[in-house]
């Protein structure tokens, strides 16, 4: 069974910036693909970014220029550094996990984190 527990959320104005942390544990953590998706008030969840074992990545048009996915694989960790943040990326961040890329990248991956808050203020 494949842990994910998420970290550096927080309040920050617009402008600013912030890194998120996804710790994963329970897997060979260099062979599964990761990713990030957020759900904002009142919006559905969507992808922000996600990287294959291979650490190729993938943006939300949103993002790119902004923010960058990275993964280190002795730490079984992923992060999300997040730089000129805007109100509108205000939303819950959840990592999520599965050995196929594909699903990370669709929202349907099997392992899933419990989300951290990430607020912009404007």
């Amino acid at each position: 069974q494949v842990q994910l527990v998420e970290s550096g959320g927080g309040l920050v104005q617009a402008g600013g910036s912030l890194r998120l942390s996804c710790a994963a544990s329970g897997t060979i953590f260099s062979i599964i693909a990761m990713g990030w998706h957020r759900q904002g008030p009142g919006k559905q969840r969507e992808l922000v970014a996600a990287i294959t074992s291979g650490g190729s990545t993938n943006y939300a048009d949103s993002v790119k220029g902004r923010f960058i996915i990275s993964r280190d694989n002795a730490k079984n960790t992923v992060y999300l550094q997040m730089n000129n943040l805007k109100p509108e990326d205000t939303a819950v961040y959840y990592c999520a996990a599965d050995y196929d890329h594909g699903t990370v990248v669709r929202g349907t991956g099997r392992y899933w984190g419990q989300g951290t808050q990430v607020t912009v203020s404007s």
